[in-house]
């Protein structure tokens, strides 16, 4: 398996694959359709061991300096949630293609909506930019991802979610660390308990920190004495994650990478983010910016059709969420927000043998036929394999979900 490690947010994420944090998992696309409606808060349900479970921890939250009065006001309507229980069993280590990831993470949609935002917000973004360094348009960009420009923030109680995980202990003492500093959170006026919601593993915000990271990188930008990243003013947020950057090595004016094209016959052994090379360097292998522009330093990529240039910046990046995909879709999405164009080179064949424009068409097929695959971007989610299963019973053949060029052939 691949190397995995803890993020800010508390998921177990693979270096290559990305858990398509927050807004790309959840904020806005089914299968590559349109926006998605954010789900129903989960409701509590009563459970005995839950309460013995939330009775010894107050005692050890008390020890860590929990004062009584946010004990009792942050567990006043909280209680167990199935649900968080069933979600943190059954996480998927999503396998997309970088292709994939792109088309989600760039997508219409999100560069549409982050251009009007980045016009809204341009004046706190360039303030942040200002004070902390961080161009404006990363900050944006992980906006984007994280929670789709603010619109899915989560709606999960955050005390009862970290209380569900911390007591069902499967990593109850990562979680219980956790709800103590979502405790201290709370008694440092922040934020009410009722307040205090976010995704079903305690991200929380705008841009989806864990308590933690809160505590250490948060910070009141607008000044009225609150770090908040919960309401409908992001400025606090946006704050908070170039103060997380800023902290963890971003170093302003480097970009965070490129797409580059390749001489012939060069060498692959020189491709890998452990080969990295000057500006010059790259140049004199014949390396050259895909925009036409100056090269930086760093390491060369090959992205399945395109190649990347990946600065130190893109590491810091990785920071805040250690997936490949994810750092390339906040650097894409970053420039997509600046007005530049897709990616240059195209990606080849999927596993299934099938381009891009072989699954658009398939979708836009199958939904010709009355068979909803919820858009038309080449993205197979959920929804086009439902639809293909659909199709396949509806006309005799075996149902397998999956699209493939045989399948592509018969609906043509």
């Amino acid at each position: 398996m691949i190397s995995l490690a803890l993020t800010r947010r508390g998921f177990l994420v693979g270096s290559s694959t990305a858990l398509l944090s927050a807004c790309v998992s959840s904020g806005g696309r089914s299968s590559g359709g349109g926006y998605r409606a954010p789900d129903p808060a989960p409701r509590p349900v009563p459970n005995a061991g839950w309460d013995a479970w939330v009775e010894g921890f107050k005692s050890r939250a008390a020890g860590s300096g929990i004062a009584q009065g946010t004990l009792d006001a942050a567990f006043r309507g909280a209680g167990f949630l199935p649900e968080v229980i069933e979600k943190d069993r059954n996480q998927t280590e999503f396998n997309r293609t970088l292709e994939d990831y792109l088309n989600i993470a760039a997508s219409d949609e999100r560069v549409s909506l982050g251009r009007e935002k980045f016009a809204q917000y341009g004046n706190v973004l360039a303030a942040v930019e200002s004070r902390f360094g961080v161009e404006r348009q990363i900050v944006a960009a992980v906006w984007g991802l994280e929670s789709f420009y603010g619109t899915r923030r989560g709606n999960v109680p955050v005390v009862s979610a970290l209380s569900t995980l911390a007591y069902e202990g499967r990593r109850g003492e990562f979680f219980e660390g956790q709800l103590v500093a979502a405790l201290k959170i709370l008694q440092s006026g922040d934020i009410s308990p009722a307040g205090m919601t976010g995704s079903w593993a305690g991200a929380m915000g705008h841009t989806q920190f864990i308590p933690t990271s809160y505590l250490a990188y948060a910070v009141d930008f607008t000044g009225d004495g609150r770090r908040d990243i919960w309401s409908e003013d992001p400025s606090d947020a946006l704050a908070s994650t170039a103060a997380y950057l800023a902290r963890s090595g971003w170093t302003p004016g480097l970009p965070w990478g490129m797409e580059v094209t390749l001489p012939p016959g060069f060498d692959a052994g020189l491709l890998g983010r452990g080969n990295g090379k000057s500006a010059d360097a790259w140049a004199t292998l014949g390396v050259r910016a895909a925009s036409g522009g100056p090269l930086a330093g760093g390491s060369i990529i090959d992205g399945g059709g395109p190649y990347f240039l990946l600065t130190q910046n893109f590491a810091t990046i990785l920071r805040y969420n250690n997936a490949q995909n994810y750092a390339i879709g906040v650097g894409h999405l970053s420039d997509r927000l600046l007005g530049r164009g897709e990616i240059r080179a195209n990606f080849g064949p999927d596993a299934a043998g099938m381009t891009k424009a072989d699954r658009q068409d398939l979708q836009r097929l199958l939904t010709a036929r009355g068979f909803d695959t919820g858009g038309t971007d080449g993205v197979i989610g959920a929804k086009t394999r439902s639809a293909i299963s659909a199709y396949e019973a509806s006309v005799g053949l075996p149902v397998t979900g999956e699209p493939t060029l045989t399948l592509l052939q018969r609906l043509r």
